[in-house]
């Protein structure tokens, strides 16, 4: 990346030959060239963060228009949103949510929402194929099933990808049963379990 330096022997060169531009130090020419070798540096600084805010993934600057464009914060919003790692979290799960039916979807989106969870489904009981002794679940137990997640999920502050300001720690898992329930089948009952 060019310095302030690299700039200033640049405007330096582009200047015509002859005595009406002198290129002593402390001039006013110099002074003047010296003033906008600092602001060319500044814009290409700024020009080389541009590539990292436009991933949503590494954005902080432009987060909140991430945020506008993915219709962020909604209902679902809780108490780990109020975190950069909480916000881009939720950013990610939104972009990235393409929809889907499968355990290993609802899994994935629990984790993208930063979430370790498992899901177990239910079925009716069928002699022949159940095992001797299982429960016996009929009617709407088959379009049901359980979401385990620990007992709380905590965010941990983390230099690098926290923001200044943020609490040492946030927890909650309020969003977790909006999102899913939010996103899931219509013609199921999502049962959330916590702890062991």
């Amino acid at each position: 990346m060019p310095t302030v330096a690299d700039y200033r022997e640049q405007l330096n060169m582009l200047l015509p030959p002859g005595q009406a531009f002198p290129r002593d130090a402390g001039t006013t020419l110099d002074n003047l060239l010296y003033g906008m070798a600092i602001e060319l540096a500044r814009v290409d600084a700024r020009g080389e963060v541009l590539p990292l805010e436009a991933n949503p993934a590494s954005s902080n600057e432009l987060l909140s228009d991430w945020e506008r464009v993915a219709g962020l914060p909604d209902k679902c919003s809780g108490a780990l949103e109020e975190t950069l790692q909480g916000r881009k979290n939720a950013l990610l799960a939104k972009l990235s949510s393409t929809g889907g039916q499968s355990r290993a979807y609802f899994i994935e989106l629990a984790r993208v929402l930063g979430y370790d969870v498992t899901i177990e489904e239910f079925r009716p009981f069928r002699a022949g194929h159940s095992p001797a002794g299982g429960v016996l679940t009929n009617g709407p137990w088959m379009f049901t099933w359980r979401l385990h997640a620990p007992r709380t999920s905590i965010i941990s502050f983390r230099a690098g990808i926290s923001g200044a300001g943020e609490r040492l720690r946030t927890w909650g898992n309020d969003t977790l049963e909006c999102k899913i329930n939010q996103l899931k089948p219509a013609h199921t009952f999502a049962l959330f379990a916590y702890g062991d």
